[in-house]
């Protein structure tokens, strides 16, 4: 009989000795399945056995959190659940941010969980079934736990405080010492991915991609940074441009106008329209559609400057582009997957608006969703707006799109009415000339047909074999919100024409997105391959129209961070060192470096630096470094006086 005792006791103790690690692999296996909303064999063949180890880590820091718990509070249950919720929680955050913005869930989210709720709410989100299945699992676990755990004894002190001290210990050095060491988790086949978070996040599993995502919060100063070191650099920039070599676009308005007769202050509108691309450009594809989407935009491209903006975003991340077209600043500098405007736009700096204000201009920024989002409300001031009109000042706008947003987004007609309405507020109170930047919402991800009625959407009248029917609907939502942003486009030429001062509109698209469930409009047509990297789909329309200049300008592709320099070389505007730097760089040495894609000046495009382009790019972050994080020592050369760091 005591045997028998005995090998029950053995046998208890054995199952609550393998209950931990099994409960953390479960866990570790629902984290995934919720994080991506499917389990394929193609999950596991692609991206969880190619880069095991860091799933190893993963299940190695629940199975640690779940003997935390567990040895501190003696709270079996306790344990589980806290350590189930570690994984999943996260996971289902994931799934969300990446059905919103494309982006996965990172570390930075956190400081907007009350904005991201808000967001969330709006776009209707729905609860997956592998959700459910996980909550179940959870619970179920937890109560296993609860009778597996329920009787055992307690350890003497000594014992317990070993087994605490241990278990954190061994928690504490994975944290510190594995995901937070980029040598070590590297030497696991853990490698940063700078370009696409949501790519990383699928290589390497959604905890291991935010622990690691941790180590990017810190910035590190460029070799050689001093004031000497940015004094000499604007020197040879400030040199270059007393020296003539001709201009970058011999056909633009300044090219070939008498600097005596050129526009010293105009009106300046910027128009970053969401997730625009002109999608008529599917109609090389073998796509028809059965109206004109693009038509105010064709037109104006015969007399205005046109031309790509190479986007470091894809599906997500506005703010990012907004970011660089203001600032001239590139987030590929910048943490991976961080949000300059919640971590770093914590001061005034320098940026378009801000040296426009510094000049007498009235600055004011219009977007119609909520102030917090992207934390535009703190970030803009910073940036030099003195006026910002959000969602929650505007009254009577029209709303569309209200079947994954609960209660539509406001229309480009109605954003339209919203800029030309603050345009006459701002002259009213003042001669000076503005400087208005807008920001719509219209186009936001995701597409349905079911997003407008029959009679208001585009049709797709032909397409490639093998689309599905939702993914041609979706395609008809999209090809709506860009024939809509083409009649914005139409209707601020159409007032702008008419004013009697110069005006310069810069409208352009933030970011592609996928259409419907992934990229088969892309990979059916040859439009582009199914990699968010593809630099196809981070290349999106541009314009440049003034209402005292007809000059045909083809850009080519020109980085997001290049225009506001583009935009004040074009037109002959008297520019600050930092752009003309950025000028010189975008001339000799490439038109764009975002995301480990360059686009040389004759448009070519590789993946790599020549050792002068290398230099370009150092410079450029020495410059962008001491604007963003350093002393300042160039805001005296451009003649602002904004708050320095000491």
């Amino acid at each position: 009989m005591k045997h028998e005792h005995t090998a029950a006791a053995l046998g208890v103790g054995l199952v609550r000795g393998i209950f931990p690690p099994l409960a953390a692999g479960i866990f570790l296996v629902l984290t995934e399945w919720v994080a991506r909303g499917e389990w394929t064999p193609e999950i596991w063949t692609e991206y969880i056995r190619p880069h095991y180890e860091s799933y190893i880590l993963s299940w190695m820091l629940l199975a640690l959190i779940w003997a935390v718990v567990d040895t501190v509070t003696r709270l079996a249950p306790l344990a589980t659940f806290v350590s189930g919720c570690a994984g999943l929680v996260p996971a289902a955050v994931n799934f969300y941010t990446l059905q919103l913005r494309g982006e996965p869930f990172l570390p930075w989210d956190l400081t907007q969980v009350k904005e991201a709720a808000g967001v969330a709410a709006a776009a209707g989100l729905k609860v997956q079934p592998s959700m459910v299945w996980a909550g179940g699992a959870l619970l179920t676990l937890t109560a296993l736990s609860h009778f597996l755990y329920r009787r055992r004894g307690r350890p003497a002190l000594p014992v317990r405080l070993v087994s605490i001290t241990a278990s954190l210990a061994a928690l504490l050095a994975l944290v510190f010492g594995v995901f937070l060491q980029p040598a070590v988790t590297q030497s696991f086949g853990i490698y940063p991915d700078a370009w696409m978070q949501d790519r990383y996040y699928r290589w390497y599993g959604v905890i291991t991609g935010f622990m690691t995502n941790l180590t990017n919060l810190e910035i590190d100063e460029p070799e050689g940074y001093s004031e000497e070191a940015v004094n000499a650099l604007l020197d040879e920039t400030e040199a270059a441009g007393a020296i003539r070599t001709g201009p970058n676009f011999p056909d633009s308005y300044a090219a070939r106008t008498d600097p005596a007769a050129i526009e010293k202050e105009p009106t300046i509108i910027y128009v970053m329209d969401e997730s625009y691309w002109d999608v008529s450009e599917l109609e090389q594809y073998g796509v028809t559609f059965d109206t004109d989407v693009s038509p105010n935009l064709h037109a104006l491209q015969q007399t205005s400057a046109y031309g790509k903006v190479y986007s470091p975003s894809f599906g997500g991340g506005t703010c990012d582009v907004e970011f660089e077209a203001l600032t001239g600043h590139s987030v590929g500098f910048l943490p991976s997957g961080c949000k300059p405007y919640q971590q770093h736009v914590t001061r005034p700096m320098f940026a378009l608006p801000s040296y426009l204000k510094d000049r007498g201009y009235q600055t004011a920024a219009v977007h119609c969703y909520y102030a917090k989002y992207w934390s535009r409300n703190t970030a803009y001031p910073n940036l030099g707006f003195d006026d910002f009109v959000s969602l929650e000042d505007m009254r009577g706008v029209e709303k569309v799109r209200g079947y994954y947003w609960k209660g539509g987004l406001v229309t480009d007609a109605s954003m339209g009415e919203q800029i030309i309405g603050e345009y006459e507020r701002l002259k009213a109170a003042s001669d000076a000339p503005v400087f208005l930047h807008a920001v719509t919402m219209q186009n936001h991800t995701n597409y349905n047909a079911a997003n407008y009625p029959d009679d208001q959407r585009v049709h797709v009248t032909s397409a490639p074999a093998g689309l599905k029917a939702s993914t041609v609907g979706a395609l008809e939502d999209f090809a709506t919100g860009v024939r809509d942003a083409d009649a914005l486009l139409g209707q601020l030429v159409s007032y702008f024409s008419q004013v009697d001062e110069p005006v310069i509109l810069v409208f352009w698209g933030d970011h592609y997105n996928p259409i419907d469930s992934g990229y088969d409009v892309y990979t059916a047509t040859g439009y582009a391959s199914a990699d968010s990297a593809d630099p196809r789909l981070h290349q999106t329309t541009l314009l440049m129209w003034s209402n005292y200049s007809n000059y045909q300008v083809d850009l080519g592709t020109i980085a997001a961070y290049e225009i506001s320099p583009v935009m004040m070389d074009l037109f002959g505007l008297e520019q600050p060192l930092y752009f003309q730097y950025l000028n010189r760089q975008l001339r000799y040495g490439y038109r764009s470096c975002t995301g480990g894609v360059t686009v040389n000046w004759d448009g070519t495009v590789g993946r790599g630096l020549t050792g002068r382009q290398t230099a370009w790019r150092q410079d450029h972050w020495l410059l962008q470094y001491d604007l963003m994080f350093g002393k300042g020592y160039a805001l005296d050369r451009m003649g602002l006086q904004l708050e320095k760091t000491e």
